[in-house]
């Protein structure tokens, strides 16, 4: 159990050195995340940390996605506690009911969410998420909620416009950046409509692996011959096991065992001598950097465990 002394785990494995990483960084909702997933700590304790972030108005703000600073609620803070609640299995209740009504509150007038709301102004954040008077709908930040609602079979009103514009946008995408296919895959995990799901993560496959497309490095010893896409990091690429994080995904069924053997491989030698994984985005504010690597930490494990790689 987490402080109860020295860790269970073999020394050297990837987590006994990414828990020293953990406690010795992370902020203390990542602390019990690692805590529940890893230690065998309390779904409560998540929750608990997670309620400091959340604003009056249902949504969730302080910099719980880092690049992303001040109190103000946003629709990527609250699509990030809505993963957290569906990753401890406390995704409903009353708390997801105040959640889905802030969503109808910030939507735009097709009803989906924008990647940011206006309400950032004045606050610091990231210089690649700039802020505009009238965003418009962004798969980005819709897909992953929509995605998770459906998985949690929640229902609200809010849900049926903004499926719709996720069928719409999904159906659309002819050329796309990794982070927008990520948002895309997210909903379609989760989508109602299995088969026709089915058939939109086929098509999306294939965009992913056309060539010249810079949307997935399916060899890592060749990673140099891979462009990035375009308003991205030097050196922000995207793998794989970046689209299917679980073995369940409709995206694994685009890459061939050797290609995600590879991938896989790749992420566990990504972990540092400090026991963390690094972040492969523009950081832009030391503080940032430092918050979001447990973060990354935390995921680069889960999707490790989930795909059967030993790391304790």
């Amino acid at each position: 159990m987490a402080g109860s002394g020295a860790s269970p785990h073999s020394p050297d494995s990837p987590l006994a050195r990414a828990e020293h990483f953990v406690w010795l960084t992370a902020r203390v909702l990542e602390q019990r995340r690692f805590a529940y997933h890893f230690l065998g700590g309390d779904a409560d304790a998540v929750e608990a940390a997670l309620a400091a972030y959340q604003g009056d108005d249902g949504g969730y703000g302080h910099a719980l996605e880092p690049d992303l600073r001040g109190p103000v609620s946003q629709p990527l803070h609250t699509a990030h506690a809505l993963r957290v609640l569906d990753s401890v299995g406390r995704l409903g209740g009353q708390r997801v009911e105040r959640m889905c009504r802030y969503l109808t509150e910030v939507s735009t007038r097709d009803g989906a969410l924008p990647a940011l709301h206006p309400s950032q102004r004045g606050y610091p954040a990231a210089p690649f998420v700039p802020v505009v008077d009238d965003p418009p709908s962004a798969l980005l930040a819709t897909g992953p909620v929509v995605g998770l609602l459906h998985r949690n079979r929640v229902w609200h009103a809010w849900l049926f416009r903004a499926t719709d514009f996720c069928w719409a946008a999904v159906d659309a995408l002819e050329g796309s950046h990794p982070y927008e296919v990520e948002a895309a895959v997210a909903f379609l995990d989760g989508a109602p409509d299995r088969s026709r799901a089915e058939a939109a993560a086929d098509r999306l496959g294939r965009l992913v692996r056309g060539q010249g497309q810079g949307l997935a490095v399916l060899d890592p010893a060749r990673i140099a011959e891979y462009p990035v896409a375009e308003g991205y990091a030097p050196g922000e690429h995207h793998f794989p096991h970046d689209y299917a994080r679980e073995p369940r995904s409709l995206a694994r069924r685009w890459f061939t065992d050797e290609e995600m053997g590879r991938s896989l491989d790749h992420l566990a030698a990504e972990q540092c001598a400090d026991g963390g994984w690094p972040i492969r985005w523009r950081a832009w504010a030391p503080g940032t950097e430092l918050e979001c690597r447990p973060m990354v930490t935390i995921e680069a494990l889960r999707t490790l465990r989930a795909h059967g790689r030993a790391i304790g």
